[in-house]
């Protein structure tokens, strides 16, 4: 198997974790939950829960050194080919990366419109965007294969000159370019109110809804339950610090969703703009004040949905390659016909994604109250990724000998840190899982 170098898992991982999740889903439900007090459940959900998993994942991958089905059977204390099936995880990449790609040729298309003259009333705005996706399926479509062809091409690089590659180029740019969008930030008036709604708590704002939506937060921006991080864990050079190399991840990755709160709130404020913009932040309230600030709006427009894109990309290709790797060493395929399986799954999902929005065929594309588009975020997000979190924790806590664990940990760690982890992993962090995911679901209150 291509080995990652140490920076490159790095980078690969945290180019995952680094998503549309950070820069632009963040944001808007900071701003929908009150700002402050959201944020600090956010990072405590990524510090006990989060990094627990990642931790857990990463540990799986790096001793396994194969897929994500066959992990679970060379790690188990039986070998038991059963565990097989705790593989499933792998096509929720696929399922999300179907409408994560039809999100990010939205993006493009904002790219494209910052260019020339972006709309000037919040009502243009939401005209502009409702039609792109209710009206303009040609454009949908058209920017939608032309990211899976960019994902489909990077791939096919591999591991090494592929996915590391990309994110040796893209990560750096990333950073470059929200650190210039940080310091513009910093000029203006309204940053210390921006620093103020992140980091002064308003509790009247958390109940039930917040506590999913930080947890929720925390396994899509950590890329949790969907085989990517046991995928490139199991890159991971043996002898590399596996829990310092996931503690470096969740810190980039929820620096990044800081920084790009203080960016867009400060930008927000200083308009006037409500913060509580709901989904729409991005792609409408954002794009009318960028338009009220001239020629320098176009600049920082362009550089916005640029890293937009940058971020989505490094995570697109990470969705792809567990299922790859699945394909490739459980039923020997070339990674080219393991590429054009899950190109073809993944396109073809995203191609009724987008149908299942528009007003030509959303009806026919809508079964009990939610459309494709929605059922796919649903089912990976609600459902998918906290059973297969449960069933790693479970799977770690229960069925892999405790010994091996310790030694593998207190290599890199005391051995009273290692403790810490495995009573979080056992106990709490499943339990939390389960209680917060059967609320989800309606199941108890």
């Amino acid at each position: 198997m291509t080995k990652f170098s140490r920076i490159g898992f790095i980078l690969a991982a945290a180019g995952s974790a680094v998503g549309l999740g950070n820069i632009w889903k963040f944001p808007y439900v900071t701003g929908e939950y009150g700002g402050g007090a959201f944020v600090i459940v956010y990072l405590l959900a990524i510090l006990f829960i989060g990094l627990t998993v990642f931790i857990a994942e990463s540990y799986l991958g790096q001793r396994s050194e194969a897929n994500v089905a066959t992990t679970f059977v060379k790690t188990s204390k039986s070998k038991n080919e059963k565990w097989k099936f705790a593989g499933f995880m792998i096509f929720a990449g696929l399922i999300i990366l179907s409408f994560y790609s039809v999100v990010l040729g939205w993006i493009l298309n904002y790219v494209i419109i910052s260019f020339s003259d972006l709309p000037n009333s919040s009502k243009l705005a939401g005209e502009t965007f409702t039609n792109l996706i209710s009206k303009e399926i040609g454009t949908q479509i058209l920017l939608h294969s032309i990211v899976a062809g960019s994902v489909i091409y990077i791939v096919l690089k591999g591991v090494k000159d592929g996915i590391e590659k990309i994110n040796l180029i893209l990560m750096p740019m990333l950073g470059i370019i929200l650190f210039g969008l940080l310091v513009y930030a910093l000029t203006l008036d309204s940053f210390s109110k921006a620093l103020s709604f992140m980091f002064v708590a308003d509790w009247s704002k958390i109940n039930e809804d917040a506590l999913l939506a930080a947890l929720g937060q925390a396994f899509f921006t950590l890329s949790l339950g969907i085989g990517t991080i046991m995928t490139y864990a199991a890159s991971l050079p043996k002898k590399a610090n596996f829990v310092k190399s996931s503690i470096y991840v969740a810190l980039v990755d929820t620096s990044i969703a800081i920084i790009a709160g203080l960016i867009i709130f400060s930008f927000l404020f200083e308009a006037g703009a409500q913060s509580a913009a709901g989904p729409g932040l991005v792609f409408i309230s954002l794009p009318v004040i960028f338009e009220q600030w001239g020629t320098l709006g176009n600049v920082i427009a362009v550089s916005f949905f640029v890293a937009l894109v940058f971020a989505g990309i490094t995570s697109a290709v990470s969705m792809i390659e567990p299922a790859l790797m699945f394909f490739i060493e459980r039923f020997n395929m070339t990674r080219r016909k393991a590429t054009v399986i899950c190109g073809s799954v993944f396109y073809s999902l995203g191609i009724v994604a987008l149908l299942s929005m528009s007003t030509a065929y959303g009806d026919n594309l809508t079964f009990f109250g939610k459309n494709a588009f929605d059922w796919m975020d649903f089912i990976t997000s609600s459902v998918s990724m906290p059973i297969a979190a449960i069933v790693t924790c479970v799977f770690l806590g229960y069925f892999v000998e405790k010994q091996k664990l310790q030694e593998a940990f207190t290599n890199h760690v005391p051995v009273a840190v290692f403790n810490i982890w495995y009573i979080l992993v056992k106990y709490i962090v499943p339990v939390a899982i389960a209680l917060l995911l059967l609320n989800k679901l309606g199941i108890i209150q």
